[in-house]
């Protein structure tokens, strides 16, 4: 049966950055998507802003330029092409000045419908821009801002930016975006837990021996240098992305799919992480960074060689180990790994369950490997639960250790939406459930602040790999002196 379209209320969505990466690798195509989906009431407009200056038709044949390079049009004479580029408008703002604001006030005219505001810019950009949306009576009530990850670089200048916005913007009004929590398999996996009774009541350290989280990546900083020297692997994606994951797997059941009630459960998670600081980090933490090597199929420069500079103490690997003081996971430790320039590009949560307590058939206890279910984030987004089965035929009894697979695509005939279409469209909504409340970010670097504050302070270099592989030596024996290994079944 086809899915019901629910229309969204006739919006207009200011997208500042909106002449950069992101908005044209993700936020057009996405809101394509959705116009293709006959999603949009009238009149609603897309408008850019960004200081460059352009025509409205020259900036809407960059977008048609971005549409097809990056194959979201597969035919131009879609109706629904000419559709979306005739709702894009464009200003040239200035955020630090008051060059084009007069233009976009104008622009918007009277408050007739919902306005959200897309801060598509780095974070130093936020707290100005939300002054100037306040200052200039753009901040209706109606009015929404979603910005983008990293919120500050620390937590204090998370509060302080967290203040500023908060100044001018109601707290239900703000999203902060990461764009994982729109992932369908992050979605399938609070499905996974809370709508199948089968699950739950294993869902526990007397069951489970302990979870891995991946985040892997093939490409290096790809000419982000300037921003992955500033921020590294453990503000990029610790933080934020592998946090948020955490939590999903940990949290308690809450009490309905409202965005507080679900935010509420996190904010425990975060609360409960036992804290890693000078005294521990050394035993619970890798870091490293990498040099030349091989990926992709081909040589590949080191890190040092990405960035022009002879030397850096920025990680692009960490892998972290990690517990949660609360009766449900008391004892179950959860393993931590991202990094830049590894073998494959995948994001997955692997759940481990605890082995037999006792063997009944005629094999070496070895030789039965424990349960494990599997959650693929990206790409191929699924879930497999690994089981012993018997294999076919007569003669003794011989086991296999096999997946129940469950592709997404393959189970439902369509690949997944990307998560920006999702998040959008629930923030133009007012649905905050998938973003992250000011506590959340703040409780986030709360934890990892310490982290860094202990790396800074031992004076160690991040430790050398090799591009194309999985990361410093380290990352391997803080798992195994454990006695468990890295999930290696990445098909």
């Amino acid at each position: 049966m086809a899915a019901r379209i629910v229309r969204v209320e006739p919006f207009d969505l200011v997208v500042f950055g909106g002449t950069g990466d992101l908005a044209y690798r993700k936020l057009y195509p996405a809101l394509f998507h959705r116009e293709r989906s006959n999603q949009f009431s009238e009149p609603t407009r897309i408008i850019g802003a960004s200081r460059r200056r352009l025509e409205r038709e020259a900036f809407r044949a960059t977008v048609k330029d971005a549409l097809m390079r990056f194959n979201v049009i597969d035919d131009e004479a879609d109706p629904a092409v000419e559709r979306f580029l005739s709702r894009l408008d464009y200003v040239s703002v200035d955020a630090m000045s008051d060059g084009g604001w007069a233009d976009l006030r104008a622009l918007l005219g009277a408050d007739e419908r919902i306005r959200a505001f897309y801060l598509a810019t780095g974070p130093d950009r936020f707290g100005p821009l939300a002054k100037r949306l306040g200052a200039e009576g753009l901040a209706s009530p109606r009015s929404r801002i979603i910005v983008e990850k990293p919120i500050g670089k620390d937590g204090e200048s998370a509060a302080a930016i967290n203040d500023v916005i908060g100044s001018v913007f109601l707290e239900r009004n703000i999203f902060r975006i990461d764009h994982y929590l729109g992932k369908e398999s992050v979605q399938n996996l609070m499905a996974l837990r809370f709508a199948n009774i089968l699950l739950e009541p294993v869902w526990n350290n007397a069951h489970i021996d302990h979870v891995q989280i991946t985040v892997a990546e093939t490409l290096g900083v790809e000419g982000r240098g300037g921003y992955y020297e500033d921020a590294g692997a453990t503000r990029d994606m610790v933080q934020n992305h592998m946090t948020q994951l955490l939590c999903l797997v940990a949290m308690e059941p809450p009490n309905s799919l409202e965005a507080d009630a679900l935010r509420d459960e996190k904010l425990k998670v975060l609360k409960a992480l036992q804290p890693i600081d000078e005294s521990n980090a050394s035993t619970l933490t890798v870091r490293g960074q990498y040099r030349a090597g091989f990926a992709d199929g081909g040589p590949v420069p080191g890190y040092f060689q990405d960035i022009g500079k002879d030397e850096s103490d920025t990680e692009t690997f960490v892998a972290l180990k990690l517990g949660i003081a609360n009766w449900r996971w008391a004892g179950v430790p959860f393993y931590l790994r991202t990094g830049k320039r590894l073998p494959q590009r995948f994001s997955e949560i692997v759940v481990g369950f605890r082995r037999l307590p006792h063997i009944i058939f005629a094999m070496h206890p070895d030789g039965i490997p424990a349960n494990r279910l599997v959650m693929r984030v990206q790409p191929d987004e699924g879930i497999k639960l690994w089981m012993m089965v018997k294999e076919p035929g007569p003669g003794e009894m011989r086991l296999q250790h096999v997946p129940l697979d469950m592709s997404f695509a393959r189970a439902f005939g369509v690949p997944p939406a990307d998560a920006y279409e999702r998040l959008l469209m629930d923030a133009l909504r007012g649905n905050a459930a998938l973003f992250m409340r000011r506590d959340e970010v703040e409780a986030a670097w709360k934890f990892i602040d310490p982290i860094r504050d202990a790396w800074a302070q031992s004076g160690e270099a991040p430790r050398p790999y090799a591009a194309g592989t999985w990361g410093p030596n380290a990352s391997v024996a803080l798992i195994e002196r454990d006695g468990r290994t890295w999930n290696e079944e990445y098909e």
